[in-house]
């Protein structure tokens, strides 16, 4: 599937709306070539790489079409990374410019300042441009390369996952398709745009149809309920949104939501019963990573599922399972690269081209995929294999824990298994240990669960696991045995 990025506004009506606003498809189109002409004028070339420092918001998905159109790849940050990150994130970009959107957050304004950001048009500021060797900018949209986005990942070193023009068409118009979108649908986009989720599967999917967006720059619970009653059709989220959603609103009437979809983190099978509930909708479920654009798998409005399997392998999703249970995919949302760091390109790419997801995962008769977890958090304790969404799911059954966060930590050449718990409700240790024996085997009970006020998170919500222990070792004698070790 071939075509660039902003021509996904092409097929909308002129008079359609783009936007909740009023915000008409026609006036997009002008906007975006209007900008994407200063931009030139600005010394930004076709193939130049581009930092866009931002939230969710409408200015920030014009500068994306805008450099699109002038053939300028985009590197959308997200705001709240400190002004280290962002230095860092520069320091390996090399970026002809840096665009920032500073109306959305202080944050935005902030880095604005600090980087002498002059203004660009409405909403958008742009740095000097910095005097970096030119790219080269090929034709042909499966070679060109639209949006490098940076990975939270599991360690403390993101990588820039570079992204063509006809992986993000592709899955923009397989996410619309998956979720029966249509012009008239208002889709909530409240996911941050600077990741794979909000930038592909909600804004672009949205311009592919034509269908109206809500642009939020953060995740407010009472404001997300209150969108969903005046109005919204389609809304894709993360579990920790719904669980939010749930513990800090109470039930309203959502008289047009017909979609609601998770991703991005495994789904609670408790969380999952209980939104089903206050909204009377099936909640989908999907999995996918940056580095497939990021469409892998689905459930489908057709076929809802009571189960949390992610479903199927989406319309042109190969799938196939390692002899160690590892999945790997082979899509047109298949990335082309990591940017400047093929060994890392070399670990994640077959030779034939399909790609290593890291996870482990288990293929159902009727075709449908059940994540059992990283292959890296795979903890093995005592010759035990324990995939910690497992131990996860269990905690979270508690009508008390609001999240949980498993992992391993090697001693005495062994494994030991660690929660990190938040609660709604003050809990002992011991109560939560009790909770467990009679839901999972012995040896899967972790040795300590520590009862947290909160969880080291990214902007979507996704808990960063690989900070747990910095956050919290300081504080928290993690060598201590628990009150009520397993047996």
């Amino acid at each position: 599937m071939t075509g660039f990025l902003h021509d996904l506004i092409v097929s909308a009506s002129n008079t359609s709306h783009w936007t909740r606003d009023g915000e008409t498809y026609a006036t997009l189109r002008d906007e975006v070539a209007a900008l994407a002409e200063t931009l030139r004028l600005r010394g930004v070339h076709p193939g130049d790489r581009v930092m866009l420092i931002t939230e969710t918001c409408p200015a920030a998905i014009r500068a994306i079409l805008a450099l699109s159109r002038l053939g300028a790849t985009v590197a959308p940050v997200n705001a709240r990374h400190t002004g280290a990150e962002i230095a860092a994130l520069r320091e390996h970009l090399q970026p002809r410019a840096v665009l920032i959107t500073p109306d959305t957050s202080p944050e935005a304004a902030a880095h604005g300042t600090a980087l002498g950001a002059a203004p660009l048009t409405d909403g958008v500021v742009m740095s000097a441009p910095d005097p970096v060797p030119p790219s080269a900018c090929p034709d042909r949209p499966e070679d060109r390369i639209a949006a490098i986005l940076y990975t939270t990942g599991t360690t403390q070193s993101p990588k820039g996952v570079m992204l063509s023009h006809a992986n993000l068409c592709w899955n923009a118009r397989t996410s619309a398709d998956l979720r029966d979108m249509v012009a008239g649908d208002l889709v909530l986009a409240v996911l941050p745009i600077t990741h794979i989720f909000g930038f592909a599967s909600v804004v672009l999917s949205a311009l592919a149809t034509g269908a109206r967006l809500w642009p939020m720059a953060r995740f407010e619970p009472g404001e997300v309920a209150a969108a969903l009653a005046a109005g919204v059709s389609v809304f894709p989220g993360v579990p920790q949104m719904y669980a939010r959603l749930i513990t800090e609103t109470e039930a309203a009437p959502a008289p047009n939501l017909r979609y609601l979809s998770a991703g991005g983190a495994p789904l609670d099978p408790d969380w999952k019963t209980r939104i089903e509930a206050r909204y009377g909708l099936p909640l989908h479920n999907g999995y996918g990573m940056t580095e497939a654009s990021p469409g892998i798998c689905a459930t489908r409005p057709a076929s809802p599922r009571a189960d949390i399997s992610v479903g199927t392998a989406l319309r042109d999703v190969d799938l196939r399972l390692c002899p160690d249970g590892a999945l790997e995919v082979r899509s047109p949302g298949v990335m082309r690269g990591y940017f400047r760091d093929p060994l890392a390109t070399r670990g994640a790419l077959t030779p034939d081209g399909w790609l290593r997801t890291g996870d482990l995962a288990r293929i159902a008769p009727d075709g449908a995929v059940h994540i059992l977890g990283r292959s890296k958090e795979l903890i093995i304790r005592g010759g035990f294999n324990i995939y910690p969404p497992e131990v996860e799911a269990a905690l979270s059954l508690h009508p008390d824990v609001a999240q949980a966060a498993v992992i391993g930590r090697p001693t005495g050449g062994d494994e030991k298994v660690l929660a990190f718990v938040q609660t709604t409700a003050p809990l002992r240790e011991a109560t939560l240990q009790d909770w467990l024996r009679p839901r999972l085997a012995p040896y899967k009970i972790p040795a300590r669960i520590l009862v947290v006020d909160s969880l080291p998170t990214a902007p979507t919500g996704k808990i960063l696991k690989h900070r747990l222990l910095d956050v919290f070792a300081p504080e928290l004698d993690l060598d201590a045995e628990s009150p009520c070790p397993a047996q």
